[in-house]
């Protein structure tokens, strides 16, 4: 996207944005926008229903997509709240069963550069590699940008991640992920929110970042909510041209970079060639693979969404052929999409892979939330390629790259993959399957019954008045039977407090804590829910308690602890105070 002439040097969200808003300038606290693409994953049938009500007849974007992440169904699953037909009537696409893990199957087939995304699941924002702007929304936001295609947003901050140098062997994407979380740029985003009040986009740029894949900048864009960022936007440049050619979308490419001279609030500059492997371990925590070293492994789950590439499936097949897995290992192997699935059957890697005593395992959610195939509870290590839910029952493993996977598989520990010796040459195919057999396009016609059927929802309670509310901590989201303030003590609890309140949890009233990010605070707004702040002293007075009386809104809150008065700011900005009271962040007007 090129500047007009006269208009002032802006970021790339900046353009993305000003493209579409009805205030070019992105003067105003919040700013209405048009929106080019909705990706649903987690509650697709609920925003489907909510945009029923509205009065959907037909999706007013470009793309529409709602992704069936349950790939494997048992007869204790609840039914699906809406069928395919049902979705494609109201021309919403339909990825089925198998078609892969959502947010890398959107980035091979939907994604597209200088495009603004509104989804419900966070994993997307690894669409970012490709150039975009893809933003975590409340189900009412989603369901009016289906009926209307327009939704109203706060203008994002920026930080400029510059890369330099250039990785060496045995150095893959997610090192340098795991890179960036140990340099501290989680503290950057919230040193920007805390003084600005506005989302943080993180825009990565540098000759270096040219050099990456679009895949490879996709591992990096998947960072996004673990930092609190609103979002990750790379260049669209030549690279995602190519990338865009070889799925044979390449009518979908625009350039974007960021002018110069545009305002970003910080710069973060990180030489490549200085990175060495790295993982995080169980209790999150970036170190070098060396300070784990010889720790036996006996469980390796190889793919996921986000965290290999299909250059990452092939290095590893080829570091492993003919290898056996040790006796007391399980290896697991979640391949992200099915048109990886289709490149490793031809490439042949996919048989090395099942002869070195791999298992393939189906696509599904549950794979990435612990729930299926979960990490061994005898205290074992579980290393895997895919980061973890936040809070999940199965957050208990060891994330590294597929090369440190490889060579835990090889030894049966943890070990520097530079144990290798000679790195493998790997050349990704350019002929790819783009073959959507998994993907429903096609309309069906769909009777007057079927349609009143999913236009009911549980719509979201409002916050109006005062309420007196259970203190539920942030680690034990699974017991709350009855409302609750839910205390957080990281980042991490946060995302998961919020995304159980937009999966549907009526009894998430409020989440406290001492840092929230404006893209959460933006969701709890449009489900009902408080999102407030408290310093140290009140948190612990919090974490004590076990109950506490949450008054009605306002922009200063006084909560009451037994007879303490704790003092604490909810982080909504006025456009969100209003969705809060109203349970919705659905226009006035279309009510």
């Amino acid at each position: 996207m090129r500047a007009k002439a006269g208009d002032p040097p802006r970021t790339m969200a900046q353009k993305v944005l000003a493209g579409r808003a009805e205030d070019p300038s992105l003067s105003g606290d919040f700013t209405v926008v048009k929106v080019d693409q909705v990706a649903l994953s987690r509650q697709p049938g609920r925003v489907l229903a909510e945009a029923a009500s509205y009065g959907l007849k037909k999706a007013a974007v470009e793309v529409a997509i709602a992704y069936d992440g349950r790939a494997v169904v048992s007869t204790v699953d609840a039914p699906a709240s809406a069928t395919a037909a049902e979705y494609l009537s109201h021309g919403v696409l339909v990825g089925r069963p198998g078609v892969g893990f959502p947010g890398a199957v959107h980035l091979e087939r939907f994604a597209s550069p200088a495009r603004l995304c509104l989804t419900d699941d966070p994993r997307l924002a690894s669409s970012g590699g490709v150039g975009m702007l893809t933003v975590l929304a409340p189900p009412s936001q989603l369901a009016e940008a289906l009926v209307t295609g327009r939704v109203t947003l706060r203008p994002p901050r920026s930080i400029q991640v510059q890369l330099t140098g250039r990785v060496r062997p045995f150095v893959c994407a997610r090192d340098v992920a795991l890179e960036l979380i140990r340099r501290g740029l989680g503290e950057a985003v919230r040193r920007v929110e805390a003084q600005h009040r506005a989302p943080v986009v993180l825009e990565f740029v540098g000759a270096s970042a040219r050099l990456l894949s679009v895949a490879e900048r996709a591992v990096l864009a998947s960072l996004a909510p673990e930092l609190g960022a609103w979002a990750v936007v790379f260049t669209s440049d030549e690279r995602t041209e190519v990338y865009l050619r070889d799925q044979r979308r390449s009518k979908a490419h625009r350039a974007l970079a960021p002018d110069a001279g545009a305002p970003t609030e910080e710069i973060v500059q990180i030489d490549l060639s200085a990175v060495d492997p790295l993982l995080r371990d169980e209790q999150g925590k970036v170190r070098s693979v060396r300070d784990l070293a010889g720790k036996p492994v006996t469980q390796a789950l190889l793919g996921g969404d986000s965290g290999a590439t299909l250059r990452d499936l092939l290095a590893a097949a080829a570091l492993l052929k003919s290898k056996r897995v040790p006796p007391r290992l399980d290896l697991l192997l979640a391949v992200p999409t099915r048109q990886m699935l289709e490149v490793l059957a031809a490439e042949g890697a996919l048989t090395d892979l099942v002869a070195t005593g791999a298992r393939l395992i189906e696509p599904d959610l549950r794979v990435l939330t612990g729930e299926m195939y979960p990490p061994p509870e005898d205290g074992a290590v579980s290393v895997r390629t895919s980061d973890p839910e936040p809070a999940s029952p199965g957050r208990g493993f060891v994330v590294a790259s597929a090369e440190t996977l490889a060579f835990a598989v090889a030894t049966g520990e943890i070990g520097d993959p530079r144990g290798f010796k000679r790195p493998v040459r790997v050349t990704v195919p350019r002929t790819l399957p783009t073959d959507d057999v998994l993907v429903a396009r096609e309309k069906r016609p769909v009777d007057a019954g079927a349609k009143r059927a999913i236009a009911s929802f549980a719509a979201a309670a409002p916050w109006k008045a005062a309420q007196s509310l259970a203190v539920v901590a942030g680690s034990s989201l699974a017991s709350i039977s009855a409302p609750c303030l839910v205390v957080c003590a990281s980042l991490d609890e946060a995302r998961a407090a919020t995304q159980a309140a937009l999966n549907g949890a009526s009894h998430v009233r409020a989440v406290v804590a001492e840092s929230l990010p404006s893209s959460l605070s933006m969701c709890l707004a449009g489900v009902g829910a408080a999102a407030l702040i408290c310093d140290a002293a009140a948190m612990a007075t919090l974490r004590a308690a076990k109950a506490v009386n949450l008054p009605a809104p306002a922009a200063e809150i006084t909560l009451a602890v037994g007879g303490a008065k704790l003092a604490a700011s909810w982080c909504a900005s006025r456009v969100e105070r209003d969705w809060a009271c109203a349970g919705s962040a659905r226009t006035p007007s279309r009510k």
